[in-house]
């Protein structure tokens, strides 16, 4: 695959990340490079090469694909370079990290002893937040599991290959 198809792929991730998340295009840029990019985990001069982008702007991106479970920087024995790669069993990046929605259904309860005296009219949205987060908390983890045994046997059956970066997540 040629760079320019790389990196319009690339091009075309960042609006979808920008759309859909509202990610700064660089941030959507980085995780569709990733994507496509020959090297299984290039380094922040090569991604900074490829993408024709500062080192700064693409170490900011990959700071915050680290904060939602993205990507993973690694670094061999003996290298002075880290190395990025996509985490693709990150159950945050997957968004199947249930703290979030723990945190959210929590916040929700707080809202609702606020308004303990409240008609029920004016605690609904509260009342229906926390009933959802605590469904989701208590469906993820098997949804999750799920995943990781469909995942297994696609592997095992050659549909889809195991990254080679796998084993590799701190």
């Amino acid at each position: 695959m040629s760079l320019d198809a790389q990196l319009t792929f690339a091009d075309h991730m960042a609006r979808f990340c920008a759309r859909r998340y509202s990610y700064p295009p660089m941030v959507g840029r980085v995780l569709g490079y990733l994507a496509v990019c020959d090297s299984p985990a290039p380094t922040i001069a090569d991604l900074s090469n490829a993408l024709l982008a500062s080192r700064t702007a693409i170490t900011n991106a990959i700071a915050t694909l680290e904060s939602v479970g993205q990507v993973v920087r690694t670094r061999a024995a003996g290298e002075r370079m880290d190395r990025v790669s996509i985490d693709i069993m990150s159950a945050r990046g997957l968004g199947m990290d249930n703290s979030e929605y723990a945190e959210l259904g929590a916040l929700a309860r707080e809202g609702l002893e606020l308004l303990r005296d409240a008609p029920p009219e004016r605690r609904a949205v509260l009342g229906e937040i926390a009933a959802f987060t605590d469904f989701l908390c208590s469906r993820i983890p098997a949804l999750y599991e799920e995943w990781r045994k469909e995942r297994e046997a696609l592997i095992a059956a050659g549909e889809i290959p195991s990254p080679p970066t796998e084993g590799r997540r701190p």
